[in-house]
């Protein structure tokens, strides 16, 4: 039996896996395997990325206070999210085209979250259709991420594919009414599908991997939006998104709407200020998720860390409080719990371990982040993720 269990666990260990110890290290080895342009779409920001690096600027600023001589023989990681059990407290956040590094996208991500049982929280903008990641790991906890399109009909529609294949919560990302200006996707003319361009060729020509990848995998493309009726052509697709993405006309109004249209658990995605969480509290959500969209939105706002305790305090008793913005190790974690939230998301994360070795890699970043987080918890001397609270935090 325990022979068997070891070849299991090296069955999916991917090769080289001894080598990667934390997020710094698949971001190193993703950086090696993707062509400049499609790793700077991952990794980049909007303007001068001052918005990345107060996230994590956020999070370095806070000191935890330890106890010691407590007994933490026996420990826990696990938390409940909206009520049900998680066994990691880090969540998949939602972001777009995941075949852009690897063929089988979410679909190899939607695996390894059931595999680690986390939740995984599907973007609008993936590659593959929402129908077919349900299909791919249908006894995984998925949650699907929407904007408020300009063509109500394209919202509904959405929104009851998802509910016909089982999504248990939408999140309304909000801090989209235009898009941000990315300085790097401009510089690296990034296109949809990417276009290997004078200026880029010998780069992306020593990128052999990702180049038979390209190749050989599926088109890139926006997969759930293929049905709309546009077409599965990638370039009249990103028209479309470019054109119908961003509505700056809607208000807290259409919130209302979306929560007439949805009787599932629904959570706000880009508050930063306590007034907009209470507002959409107030306008039906059962949850807020503090982010600035990783930076690649509105330059020179703050970390999401920085805001939390305070969005934590105005509604963490009538919502639940996630956030997303900067999280690479366990230990950030341990600080999102400490400062009010349930629990902490990422979309970097994943993408660098799906880049360099597919559903292995995202499983073993999950692994990573179990392990940092369970060592954490002895040194902190809390036994359990739930027993985290502000007393954690040093003054």
């Amino acid at each position: 039996m325990k022979l068997r269990g070891l070849a299991r666990m090296l069955a999916r260990t991917p090769k080289g896996a001894s080598r990667w110890h934390s997020y710094a290290d698949f971001r190193e080895a993703a950086r090696r395997r993707l062509p400049k342009m499609v790793f700077d779409f991952v990794e980049g920001g909007a303007e001068g990325e001052l918005t990345i690096a107060a996230n994590r600027a956020a999070i370095d600023a806070v000191e935890l206070a330890p106890s010691y001589l407590v007994d933490v023989a026996d420990r826990e990681v696990s938390t409940t999210v909206l009520g049900r059990p998680v066994s990691l407290p880090f969540l998949l956040a939602p972001a777009g085209l995941a075949t852009l590094v690897h063929r089988e996208g979410e679909l190899a991500a939607a695996r390894a979250a059931a595999a680690a049982g986390t939740v995984f929280a599907v973007s609008t903008g993936s590659g593959y259709s929402l129908e077919d990641i349900a299909a791919a790991a249908p006894e995984g906890r998925r949650w699907f991420q929407l904007y408020l399109w300009k063509s109500p009909e394209v919202v509904r529609s959405l929104v009851h594919r998802a509910r016909d294949a089982g999504y248990e919560a939408l999140v309304l990302t909000v801090d989209v009414p235009v898009v941000g200006k990315r300085e790097r996707d401009l510089r690296n003319g990034m296109s949809l599908p990417p276009r290997i361009r004078w200026n880029s060729a010998l780069d992306t020509a020593r990128r052999l991997r990702w180049l038979r990848q390209l190749a050989t995998g599926p088109d890139i493309t926006f997969g759930s939006l293929v049905d709309l009726g546009i077409g599965d052509d990638a370039s009249a697709i990103g028209a479309y998104v470019d054109r119908e993405l961003a509505d700056p006309s809607r208000t807290w109004d259409d919130v209302a709407w979306l929560r007439r249209e949805w009787d599932g658990p629904l959570l706000v995605k880009g508050v930063i200020t306590v007034a907009d969480a209470e507002a959409a509290v107030r306008w039906g959500a059962d949850g807020v998720i503090v982010s600035n969209h990783g930076g690649r939105q509105l330059d020179s706002v703050p970390g999401a860390f920085a805001v939390l305790p305070r969005i934590a305090e105005a509604v963490g008793d009538r919502a639940e409080v996630l956030v997303d913005g900067g999280c690479q190790r366990g230990t950030d974690m341990v600080k999102a719990r400490a400062l009010g939230a349930r629990a902490a998301m990422g979309g970097r994360s994943w993408f660098w371990g799906l880049a360099v070795a597919g559903e292995a890699g995202v499983a073993r970043m999950l692994d990573i982040y179990r392990s940092d987080i369970d060592r954490t918890l002895a040194l902190v001397g809390r036994p359990r993720f739930d027993d985290i609270g502000p007393d954690l935090i040093a003054e």
